[in-house]
């Protein structure tokens, strides 16, 4: 049977309105999309995928001159449960909440006793009360523990049960952090510098100044939603920053760190202590110590003094007036100059040397004006020669390197003060220049006199402080920083043979004899300096209790020279001494250098009392550990080894050792370790040579 046109003609009519009304709800949706409405759309999307997420690089490490790790990034992690199951499929969801909430029923007794194991600060109570909390809430992110876990710890954690699940099955999961160390603590910690907690970014200290090297360059990632949970995908890979290797040594810092600390404790009245160590060819900088006193009355490391501190450096700058003199022909080492009794009229004031109430000095050859440091001699020597000419003096002094800036890699450098005396902005007065030649008007940092006489030691080669000497990859040299010479020759061979012989004779025969060794082990040339500081608020020098920087810089072995080195202090009230206070502690640091000290092992400066600050908690020993295998060490040189002759069985004696030692040797023994305070151990809770069980808590006074 055949259709009629009349039942085609509407097969034909319906076809189309189907066609028309199918146009008509595409074209609503795609108006939808494109209207103001689109940015709904855009929304859900969003919910769903974020774009250019930053995917942060690894920072690079700062590492010693020997390679030994000053500061390195390691992971740490953040332990979460969630306690609830999100799935689309209802069935599903309901399935793989039963299963989660009776395994955490079953299992909560075993995961309390595990993780209190691995946290030994908290107990099994604790940890099942926090976990029975979390649930009650129904949360989906329960930190179960407070502290950050170091990866070691984290691998212990998925050994337990249902946290050993994937994180959708189980609920446990981490945030990965990355966390800034510093094997040595507080050794040289204003030039290694710091991070700012909340940022990571670099806030002072080699961190800061190379900040653009060891940082790297972040990548670039995006994250989808799925099934509660966002999955990264990696775009464009991080470029993980790259270490440095410093000229800092550990040994010598620690070495003289420690001589620095024992006289700033044994003197009344000390604020700061600076000390620094050159090696005189290349200019590296082998050890810096800056130490302030705090409220506490303790001494820290708070600001790098050596190279911000603006100082009037006293007698120390009275050798390179005399050598101004002796290059220009003005002064002749054997002369004499009458010193009188002590005291001396200069255009109205009155200079005086130390001794002025003793009677004075006398008449002296200049070699003996530098060895007993008369101001009288010094300033009679130049104001005869250069009062019409002040500038010539001053010109000099620019000629020998004096005060030259030296452009370190640090902020808040400070800039050496030279007054001209043909200056608009300054006064000139008629006793400036006297005043000058003993290390008065003049403003300079310690690592500026330090650059100084270190190009004496150099025969005239001056040479910049150097901090970095290299750049690595992955193990590899992809640039060097090599020294860099301020002055070929600081002047004249006739006048550096004239101040070596003199700066020699001011610790065998003069006033420096306690920084030199009695010349039984090597010879030690350099200078005393002593001078009163002016008062905070422009009070001037006679306010107040008067406030003094002593100091003593010079260089070892004086007829082949090998280490520079100046020591300063500043403290309060009289006595004030360079040959007296700073002495001695430039004799140990030269001893123990020359001596092959410097080769001890490193462990003893990171046990030191001198280096930790901050408490040492139980598990740190295992972060140790990571840093270890992270830079690819050998453990049993990277870590202390502490002999043990006692049984199995019985507590060792840990009073005396560092935090360190003291903790690898109780955990090698299965005991849990509590530490209080910093330092050495002081006392134990647990006597030495009684019996324990595996799993003990002992707890140990650091002081």
């Amino acid at each position: 049977m055949k259709p009629d046109n009349n039942s085609t003609g509407r097969y034909r009519f319906l076809f189309i309105i189907i066609c028309l009304a199918a146009c008509y709800i595409l074209g609503t949706a795609l108006q939808t999309m494109l209207s103001p409405q689109k940015d709904y759309w855009v929304s859900v999307g969003k919910r769903f995928t974020k774009e250019n997420l930053p995917i942060p690089a690894n920072r690079g490490n700062l590492l010693a001159s020997d390679g030994q790790l000053l500061a390195g990034s390691i992971p740490e992690f953040r332990l979460y449960m969630d306690y609830v199951v999100i799935d689309a499929d209802s069935t599903a969801r309901v399935k793989a909440q039963h299963w989660r909430d009776s395994a955490f029923k079953h299992d909560i007794d075993s995961i309390a006793t595990g993780l209190a194991k691995i946290f030994p600060d908290k107990n099994k109570a604790w940890f099942k009360k926090r976990l029975e909390d979390g649930k009650k809430l129904r949360r989906h992110a329960w930190r179960i523990y407070p502290k950050n876990a170091t990866y070691i710890q984290l691998q212990e954690c998925k050994k337990l049960p249902l946290l050993r699940e994937t994180s959708l099955k189980g609920g446990f999961y981490t945030e990965e952090i990355i966390q800034r160390k510093k094997p040595f603590g507080s050794l040289a910690s204003r030039t290694i510098g710091d991070l700012w907690r909340d940022s990571n970014g670099a806030k002072c200290g080699l961190e800061l100044s190379f900040d653009s090297i060891l940082r790297g360059k972040p990548g670039i990632g995006h994250s989808t939603k799925v099934r509660n949970r966002r999955i990264r995908f990696i775009d464009r890979e991080p470029q993980n920053g790259h270490d440095l290797v410093t000229t800092i040594d550990v040994n010598i810092q620690d070495v003289a760190e420690k001589a620095m600390r024992k006289m700033l404790t044994s003197l009344d009245g000390t604020e700061i202590g600076i000390a620094m160590v050159m090696e005189v060819a290349t200019g590296d900088i082998k050890a810096i110590v800056n130490l302030s006193r705090s409220n506490d009355g303790k001494f820290y490391e708070m600001k790098n003094n050596a190279v911000s501190d603006l100082m009037e450096p006293g007698s120390t700058f009275k050798t390179a007036s005399i050598m101004v003199g002796l290059e220009d022909g003005k002064i002749k080492k054997n002369e004499t100059v009458d010193c009188t009794g002590g005291t001396y009229p200069m255009h109205g004031r009155t200079m005086r040397d130390h001794n002025w109430r003793k009677g004075g000095y006398g008449t002296l050859t200049v070699s003996e004006i530098l060895e007993q440091s008369s101001n009288i001699g010094v300033s009679r020597l130049i104001d005869r020669a250069y009062h019409n000419s002040p500038q010539k003096y001053v010109d000099g002094l620019k000629d020998l390197g004096v005060g030259v800036p030296l452009d370190l890699p640090f902020v808040g450098k400070g800039e050496p003060i030279i007054p001209q005396p043909n200056s608009k902005k300054r006064y000139w007065s008629k006793t400036d220049l006297a005043w000058m030649s003993i290390g008065y008007v003049t403003q300079l940092t310690p690592i500026h006199t330090l650059t100084f006489y270190n190009g004496i030691a150099n025969n005239g080669r001056m040479v910049k402080p150097r901090f970095v000497k290299a750049e690595k990859d992955n193990g590899i040299i992809v640039r060097e920083f090599p020294t860099e010479v301020i002055r070929e020759k600081m002047c004249s061979q006739h006048t550096l043979d004239d101040i070596h012989d003199i700066l020699e004779k001011v610790v065998s025969k003069g006033l420096g004899k306690r920084a030199g060794n009695g010349g039984k082990l090597f010879k030690v040339s350099g200078k005393t300096g002593t001078a009163q500081m002016a008062q905070a608020g422009g009070k001037g020098y006679h306010s107040g209790t008067p406030r003094y920087m002593v100091s003593f810089c010079g260089y070892y072995p004086s007829e082949a020279p090998k280490y520079s080195t100046i020591v300063c202090i500043v403290k309060k009230g009289l006595p004030a001494s360079g040959g007296l206070h700073c002495g001695p502690v430039f004799s140990e640091i030269s001893q123990y250098v020359m001596s092959k000290g410097v080769l001890r092992d490193p462990k003893d400066a990171a046990d030191s009392t001198s280096v930790f600050t901050a408490d040492i908690a139980p598990g740190n020993e295992e972060g140790a550990r990571l840093l270890v295998e992270h830079l690819n060490l050998n453990e049993k040189n990277a870590l202390p080894e502490v002999s043990d002759s006692v049984k199995a069985n019985e507590v060792p004696n840990v009073v005396g050792m560092g935090a360190k030692s003291a903790i690898h040797a109780l955990r090698a023994k299965k005991l849990n370790v509590k530490v209080k305070g910093t330092g050495k151990v002081v006392s134990q809770s647990m006597a030495a040579g009684s019996t324990f069980k595996a799993g003990q808590t002992i707890s140990l006074k650091l002081e």
